[in-house]
């Protein structure tokens, strides 16, 4: 009999930023082992696979986060968000590593959603370094280091608004890109995103679709980059990516685009799930443009007047220092063939 064998271990905890866990979860095994055993007549492989049963209300949704390091309990990575199809589900974890450890969590959001018409990532509140240490050759312009904290979590888009989505509710698509509705809607102001966001407020409201006081809404610029960074602290939310050669796996930019925006959701996501974070087109955020605070903030909106308003990610047409997490800009005009939007699901 061959065994073999790596560590596995599985922990659940509550989290302040999701409601209390009321449903029973446990690992099914601490190890994932191989046993082979030969009869006289044949041989049984049994495979024991790492995995965790929840038991909870049927259609309820629910999020499985890991850690690799027990120590690092603000960096939980998303591996999965489902509603539960069965009162006793075994979910298995299909991407552990052949060696290593991890730490599980199963968390109930703060409110439940219906994924319908937009897909939806739950990011959990928590504390980020903003902005950029000045040694970076790539900074650019005013992105002063600092603390912020996000006291509430919020649900961002996997994806930045298609352009069938837009279409769909506001009748027009002023996009310059066209001949894939999945295409990131673009040419849009900032005021028309604002009214994307009230309308698909209106309707799924009106769908009762929507808990009392949930909204949909631009990100502020802190929340973007905290979802971007997906708890990281490097250039880009894959790594520090010194000579470049991995930022093609997940974003389009000058180098890789031909100067055309793509269908949303082809390149890598970052560890929170989020497609197109860097790259594609830019993306508006809720704030006027302003210097950064020095000291630690909370739930900053930034100023409260202003000129131009925040776009952040890059696009097709620009370089990798545009794409990187701490790059902020602003558009020269209202609108251009490079900037779109993502929303957030939020309580007021």
């Amino acid at each position: 009999m061959n065994i073999c064998e790596f560590k596995f271990i599985a922990m659940i905890k509550q989290s302040q930023m999701f409601k209390p866990l009321c449903v029973l979860v446990f690992a099914m095994l601490m190890s994932i082992s191989q046993v082979s055993a030969q009869t006289d007549s044949a041989t049984v492989n049994i495979q024991i696979y790492a995995g965790l049963t929840i038991s909870g209300t049927v259609g309820s949704n629910y999020v499985v986060q890991y850690l690799p390091e027990i120590s690092q309990t603000n960096r939980w990575l998303t591996l999965d968000t489902f509603a539960l199809p069965s009162n006793q589900f075994i979910w298995f974890d299909s991407s552990c590593p052949a060696n290593g450890k991890r730490f599980y969590r199963v968390v109930v959001p703060e409110v439940a959603y219906n994924p319908k018409p937009l897909e939806l990532v739950w990011i959990p509140a928590g504390t980020f370094m903003m902005g950029s240490p000045t040694n970076d050759p790539l900074i650019y312009g005013e992105e002063t280091l600092h603390q912020v904290t996000l006291t509430k979590g919020f649900y961002m888009g996997k994806f930045e608004v298609k352009q069938w989505e837009y279409l769909n509710l506001m009748g027009v698509n002023p996009s310059l890109h066209k001949g894939d509705t999945n295409l990131p809607v673009e040419q849009v102001t900032w005021a028309d995103a604002n009214t994307y966001c009230t309308k698909l407020t209106t309707q799924e409201t009106v769908a009762q679709r929507l808990p009392v006081g949930w909204v949909y809404r631009l990100p502020t610029e802190a929340e973007w980059e905290y979802a971007c960074r997906a708890g990281t602290t490097t250039r880009f939310s894959f790594g520090a990516d010194p000579n470049l050669t991995q930022l093609t796996d997940y974003a389009w930019y000058d180098a890789n685009s031909d100067g055309l925006t793509h269908p949303v959701g082809q390149k890598l996501p970052n560890p929170w799930g989020l497609y197109d974070m860097q790259g594609n087109v830019w993306e508006w955020c809720a704030d006027f443009f302003g210097p950064y605070q020095t000291t630690t903030v909370i739930d900053p909106s930034g100023p409260s007047t202003g000129t131009d308003r925040i776009m952040r990610g890059g696009s097709v047409y620009e370089g990798p220092k545009f794409c990187r997490s701490s790059t902020r800009s602003y558009p020269y005009y209202p609108a251009f063939s490079n900037l779109g939007f993502r929303v957030v699901l939020a309580h007021k």
